[in-house]
């Protein structure tokens, strides 16, 4: 019998030994709260911009860092991505295959875009220095930072990105595995449907 690659991987219990239902609903709560929270100081900085409006004069700049316009922009991508994590945990909790998917495409980008950001780190090591010479003064040890070789400072970068991207690709495993487990349970109920009214019909029969 031929195991394919998916069904190799497919497992239906992740980290703290907890069920890949359990799993998804928690990550689903948890990026909801992240999202909410950010939601809620982008809020409170559009209700008062004088007082959260960070003007880049310190960076030797006349213009604000975030304007009217691209908080507005990221208060609607926080609501998004509320609804789409309150999806996933609703999917995982109702057994609805279907509501984990915008979840699991929104795990993909992310994982996406930072890879790219490895590679780009790869191809142009020099971003590096660059990005360091941007921040503030008072940025905690940034002349020690600084001071390492620009090589050493690629790979401890290269080094947190590929910790965060592992973390991120169990992460997808987890919620793959709880859409899996979902299906399957979805087919199984109509596995016995089909049975029992079967069943039915040839007992009458």
């Amino acid at each position: 019998m031929v195991i394919s690659p998916w069904d190799r991987w497919h497992s239906t219990s992740c980290c703290l030994c907890c069920h890949v239902r359990t799993g998804t609903i928690i990550l689903g709560v948890w990026y909801m709260l992240i999202n909410a929270v950010v939601l809620l100081i982008l809020l409170t900085a559009l209700s008062d911009p004088e007082q959260y409006h960070l003007t880049s004069a310190e960076l030797a700049n006349d213009l604000d860092v975030m304007d009217d316009a691209n908080m507005c922009i990221a208060s609607a991508i926080s609501l998004l991505m509320i609804l789409i994590c309150g999806m996933a945990t609703y999917g995982a909790y109702k057994l609805r295959a279907a509501w984990i998917i915008p979840f699991f495409c929104y795990q993909i980008f992310d994982f996406a875009l930072n890879s790219l950001v490895a590679v780009s780190i790869v191809v142009y090591p020099n971003t590096v220095q660059d990005y360091l010479q941007q921040l503030p003064e008072n940025f905690p040890y940034k002349e020690e930072i600084a001071a390492l070789s620009n090589v050493c400072l690629v790979l401890v970068v290269l080094l947190f990105i590929g910790c965060i991207l592992g973390f991120k690709a169990y992460l997808i495993a987890c919620v793959w595995n709880c859409y899996r487990y979902v299906t399957g349970q979805g087919t199984s109920e109509i596995l016995l449907y089909v049975t029992t009214n079967d069943t039915t019909v040839s007992h009458f029969r």
